[in-house]
């Protein structure tokens, strides 16, 4: 596959999310005659070079060497090196520490060459069936629930589809947070995406966050799309009412308004009407 002598700079190369034939002829190349491969672990990228006969010289970048190995690999750059850099999955600089190294070898007047290819965020948003004219990347969102909500808080009046990376077992919380906050979108659940056990789960916010809560923290890596203001998912009544008949028997008219307003992204005071009727039929 190498085929000469590269230009001196930084190569942005991006790599397979999951199925290893998804890398294109020119990152092959590029990977196959750069003076050095920065990745986030080797026994990754070993692995990917391997199964297309490659083996350039591996130098580790991540988050807990990234300020230290820098400084070498501008020296590198200075010296005519032609340098590839390369995430674990998808394209560096997403949700990675290769912005800050990009940013410096521009800095010191070094070129810095794209080498397009997969990236887990587009290929979830063309498969969501969510709008795709314009979209938001957030990436992974606060770990705990108040400074997540406050940060969907921010998002919610952005007139796009909104993307973000989650984690298995922070999903189903996330998904409710969303529907508190966002209110009652449609959204999809894409995990493991071009893998063998690839899954695309579509519904509603709420619908998303009650069936991660019952079947538990799926395995993968999982990228969340959700349509934008606008797109709210259709409201089941029958639904809504069989929740707050269910959360009645164990809650306050109060706290069950409260608990099933939470889960669905409708608004209190329509929810404790509801509640309200229902009881009155009761009597």
């Amino acid at each position: 596959m190498p085929s000469g002598r590269l230009a001196p700079g930084l190569y942005v190369v991006a790599t397979p999310i999951g199925n290893l034939r998804d890398i294109t002829l020119r990152a092959l190349e590029v990977l196959g005659t750069a003076d050095l491969v920065l990745c986030e672990d080797t026994r990754v990228t070993r692995k990917l070079l391997e199964r297309h006969n490659l083996a350039p010289k591996l130098l580790a970048y991540h988050d807990h060497n990234a300020a230290s190995i820098r400084p070498r690999v501008l020296e590198e750059l200075g010296r005519g090196a032609a340098v590839a850099l390369v995430s674990d999955a998808g394209t560096p600089l997403v949700s990675d520490p290769g912005f800050k190294l990009v940013e410096a070898a521009i800095e010191v007047g070094h070129r810095v060459f794209p080498i397009p290819g997969a990236s887990a965020a587009l290929a979830a948003l063309v498969a969501s069936g969510l709008p795709s004219d314009r979209f938001f990347f957030e990436g992974f969102l606060p770990p705990k629930s108040g400074a997540r909500k406050s940060r969907l808080a921010e998002l919610r009046e952005i007139p796009a589809t909104l993307i973000f990376y989650e984690s298995g077992p922070r999903l189903s919380d996330s998904l409710a947070d969303m529907a508190s906050t966002l209110g009652a979108r449609n959204a999809a659940v894409c995990r493991e995406l071009t893998k063998a056990f690839e899954e695309i789960r579509r519904g509603s916010l709420a619908e998303l966050a009650a069936h991660y809560e019952e079947a538990g923290a799926p395995k993968g890596e999982i990228v969340v799309v959700v349509a934008p203001p606008g797109e709210e998912a259709p409201l089941d009544t029958a639904d809504v009412d069989k929740k707050i008949k269910a959360a009645l028997k164990k809650l306050s008219l109060k706290d069950a308004s409260a608990a099933i307003a939470s889960e669905t992204g409708l608004p209190r005071k329509e929810i404790y009407a509801r509640a309200l009727a229902l009881a009155e039929k009761k009597k």
